[in-house]
């Protein structure tokens, strides 16, 4: 496990831990990471819920709930669709908070308006809702690890700022 993110889901885990707080994830071109990260903590089942892996838009409908509109008017990279992700994960789970992450890793698969490299961020929790974009560099894993490390910082921002 990386340093970093060894010290970053070490103090989130410790921050839901104290709030009572349970998490659940809905990842898409991560696939799994962020909840493997989570996991990697001897104890986390205290306050990790659940995770999905949607990386299908059948799976994000299926699973999440994410309205076929949603991805036929914005696509699967939107922060729309992470949006409907994160409280997806909400309402098919018992947790408080949710994270949610859709984008586009490479080689492949971007064009002119979503580059390779765009993903899209939501969190939910405690009565809020965000959404944020990020234009990150590199090959396929660099561009998942980035989003991995990007979407754990910012939900230890929030759960910080509860």
């Amino acid at each position: 496990m990386n340093t970093s993110l060894s010290r970053l889901t070490h103090r989130i885990g410790e921050t839901l831990r104290v709030q009572n707080e349970r998490l659940a994830t809905a990842e898409s071109c991560t696939g799994g990471w962020v909840a493997q990260e989570l996991t990697a903590i001897a104890g986390s089942s205290e306050w990790f819920e659940r995770g999905f892996v949607t990386y299908s838009n059948a799976a994000k409908v299926e699973m999440l709930g994410v309205p076929p509109e949603t991805l036929a008017q914005h696509g699967a990279v939107s922060e729309a669709t992470a949006l409907a992700m994160t409280n997806g994960a909400l309402a098919h789970s018992h947790a408080g908070w949710s994270l949610a992450i859709t984008g586009i890793a490479g080689p492949g698969g971007g064009s002119p308006e979503k580059p390779v490299g765009t993903v899209c961020f939501a969190w939910a929790g405690a009565g809020m809702a965000s959404a944020a974009t990020r234009r990150f560099s590199g090959e396929r894993a660099e561009v998942r690890r980035q989003s991995v490390e990007f979407a754990l910082t910012e939900l230890l921002r929030k759960l910080s700022e509860r």
